[in-house]
């Protein structure tokens, strides 16, 4: 009877843990899955690596290699204009002409007065070759004869400087004078851009100043060309900065036959190889204010964000150079880093959405 009974108990027992099972998971499906965090995209950079970030950028403007403000040497009423702002002149080519009539009329006067004394110079000739008169008496009159001679030359150069014509070869950039006007000696009348070879006017920051010399490689990029670079050079930098913006003004060169492509006068952005700190340059919006009040940046390693105090120097147009901070080889989030949280997990991308392997260094 007491085997019975044990035969009794274990399907009793099997029963009740198949319907504790069967509870279980019950229970297990009726609870909600733990949700997962999303894993943040991040756009990154490497300091200097960006294209367009190797190089100080600096705005300036066209500007022939040889301008001349050009003037007459004389004052006088202007009479005619020949040329206006943006015509192509030859060397000697009439510009302008004053009214020559009180010129003309001194240097035919110094011109009869010149010839007077000429004929009574070989008279004297003449006389002291016959011992009629004295040596000194001829020297006298030959001294006379070569002043009057002289002020006939100066009277037609004054004649000659009433008619403006174009030192070299080039394009007339300004006029400042018109016709009727009035002028004096030296005040300018028109702005001679010359045809040998084109260069962009800048300005070099005072505080950096050390950092640039001429001679130094750098690239042109018209506005109204985007993304198309012409190569130049630093030709010369001012021994002074400006009292007013504090800056060196400097000329960059454009080298080789493209730099026929760039008018005078257009907008244009420098880009200087070798300035200190151009190598390792952030985009602005990479730089944050930390908790502790420090400029901070948010380098990705190992798959998480972490902040790292930075030393800057002078904010550009769209970057920063980072003295101090990070290196080379950091990856540093590019933007949106005010959403972020120390040790945030991230996917980090490149600026072609590329994914970003930024392991620790």
């Amino acid at each position: 009877m007491k085997l019975e009974g044990n035969k009794l108990r274990k399907p009793r027992a099997r029963s009740l843990a198949a319907c504790a099972l069967v509870v279980l998971t019950l229970g297990a499906c009726g609870r909600d899955p733990q949700p997962t965090e999303a894993v943040r995209t991040v756009l990154v950079v490497q300091p200097g690596a960006a294209a367009g970030m190797a190089a100080e950028a600096f705005a300036g403007e066209v500007h022939a290699h040889q301008e001349s403000a050009l003037a007459f040497r004389v004052g006088g009423n202007l009479v005619r204009r020949l040329v206006d702002a943006g015509a192509a002149v030859k060397q000697g080519q009439l510009l302008a002409e004053l009214d020559p009539g009180d010129a003309r009329l001194q240097a035919s006067a110094a011109q009869a007065d010149m010839a007077r004394l000429g004929g009574d110079l070989e008279r004297y000739r003449k006389l002291v070759a016959q011992k009629l008169i004295s040596q000194s008496a001829f020297d006298a009159q030959q001294a006379a004869w070569r002043a009057a001679r002289a002020k006939y030359e100066l009277m037609r150069n004054q004649d000659d400087y009433t008619r403006l014509r174009a030192p070299r070869d080039g394009v007339i950039a300004s006029r400042q004078a018109e016709a009727g006007q009035v002028v004096a000696a030296g005040q300018p009348i028109f702005l001679l851009a010359g045809d040998g070879g084109r260069e962009v006017a800048i300005g070099l920051p005072e505080a950096r100043i050390r950092d640039f010399h001429t001679g130094q490689p750098a690239v042109v990029e018209l506005w109204s060309a985007p993304g198309k670079r012409l190569p130049g050079h630093i030709r010369e930098i001012a021994a002074a900065a400006d009292p007013q913006t504090r800056t060196y003004a400097a000329r960059v060169a454009l080298d080789g036959a493209m730099a026929a492509d760039a008018g005078l006068g257009q907008s244009a952005r420098v880009f200087i190889a070798g300035a200190a700190g151009g190598g390792l340059r952030l985009p602005l919006a990479a730089v944050q204010r930390g908790d502790s009040g420090a400029t901070v940046v948010w380098l990705v390693k190992d798959g998480k964000v972490y902040q790292r105090a930075v030393r800057l120097g002078g904010y550009g147009e769209d970057s920063v150079p980072v003295l101090e901070g990070v290196g080379v080889g950091d990856w540093v989030v590019a933007a949106g880093g005010h959403l972020l949280r120390e040790g945030e997990a991230v996917k980090p991308v490149d600026r072609r959405n590329r994914p970003v392997a930024a392991g620790t260094r």
